[in-house]
């Protein structure tokens, strides 16, 4: 297989639409070189190193068993623990998605607030060179593809209508920052220049599993308006606004640097209220620090804002304006 014809067979996981195409499915979504031996990284990305960084997220799933195998072929996650009513995926050890068992769940209504999608972060850009031949050679679906200028991204979504980004950064040291904004475009995805610069083979699959420092490097939310987001999120839990506006109609915040660890939006769910917990979907997702006195910090500014929050083993957890519980974890 050809890098020519693995992007080609990209495409038509996307229904055929040309590069400039897959981009706007992404916005919407937002001599054969020798095959190189499968990847891991010593380290995690910047992503994960800064004080507060996103750790598990938790879908409700109609069909778990559905979803847990769709994770593992997509991804190659291992199985951390199961039972009955859930069960964990995760990279090296590390949780990092659970799917909770609600075979009687509606599925969420269109409109409502409520995941955008999950992105998880490849150690490297030969790691997610890998997992695009993976891909494509297991005919998986795609969205779209985009090139975010800090980022290089792929989008999918699960057999339930979850909305998955997987991604590289680029190094930090290129980004650009203005004023402490960072700059986030959306331009076609150079496919072939990821094969081709990581010398990834074309002709097999040797992306036998995720690597072990894959990690979620953000979530994205759907949400009803900007200015909740920024209370609870900004004001509340501490994370710094880095790019968006109210008239792109999305919010992007983080920690320590970062582009993005959560990423708001509501270019589908303006002025929704009040998630339905009996519907698939996001149920809670989790932000870690190894810093206590983070958490200490927090608690006061989230009664400040006027939200409350219950103790944890290790934390403690509070609901977004719309109801998706958030867990604030020391680890």
């Amino acid at each position: 297989m050809s890098a020519a014809l693995t992007r080609r067979t990209l495409l038509k996981l996307c229904g055929g639409v040309s590069l400039v195409g897959a981009m706007a499915g992404a916005l919407r979504a937002e001599g054969l070189a020798a095959p190189v031996a499968p990847r891991t990284a010593s380290s995690l990305p910047f992503a994960l190193t800064t004080p507060v960084h996103v750790g598990e997220v938790s879908l409700r799933a109609k069909d778990m068993a559905l979803l847990k195998r769709y994770y593992q072929q997509m991804l190659g996650f291992e199985v951390i623990r199961e039972d009955t009513d859930m069960v964990t995926l995760g990279a090296g050890g590390t949780p990092l998605l659970n799917l909770l068992n609600r075979p009687n769940a509606e599925y969420e209504a269109g409109g409502e607030a409520g995941l955008y999608h999950t992105a998880f972060l490849m150690p490297s850009r030969a790691d997610l060179a890998q997992w695009l031949v993976h891909v494509a050679i297991n005919q998986i679906p795609l969205v779209g593809f985009a090139d975010h200028s800090v980022s290089e991204a792929v989008y999918l979504a699960d057999p339930e209508g979850n909305g998955i980004e997987v991604y590289s950064d680029r190094s930090k040291e290129g980004w650009v920052w203005n004023e402490g904004r960072v700059t986030m475009g959306t331009k076609p995805l150079d496919v072939d220049d990821i094969l081709e610069k990581t010398g990834t083979g074309t002709d097999r699959d040797v992306y036998t599993g995720a690597p072990s420092a894959l990690r979620i490097g953000h979530i994205h939310l759907k949400v009803g308006a900007l200015e909740k987001v920024r209370s609870f999120y900004q004001a509340g839990l501490g994370l710094d606004v880095t790019s968006g506006s109210d008239e792109r109609g999305a919010s992007f915040l983080s920690s320590g640097g970062y582009h993005h660890h959560i990423g708001a939006n509501i270019w589908e769910s303006e002025n929704a209220g009040q998630r339905n917990e009996a519907t698939t979907g996001l149920d809670w997702f989790s932000l870690t620090t190894a810093d206590a006195a983070i958490i200490d910090r927090q608690k006061e500014q989230l009664k400040a804002q006027g939200f409350t929050f219950t103790e944890t083993d290790n934390g403690i957890e509070a609901s977004d304006p719309w109801g998706t519980r958030v867990r604030l974890a020391k680890v």
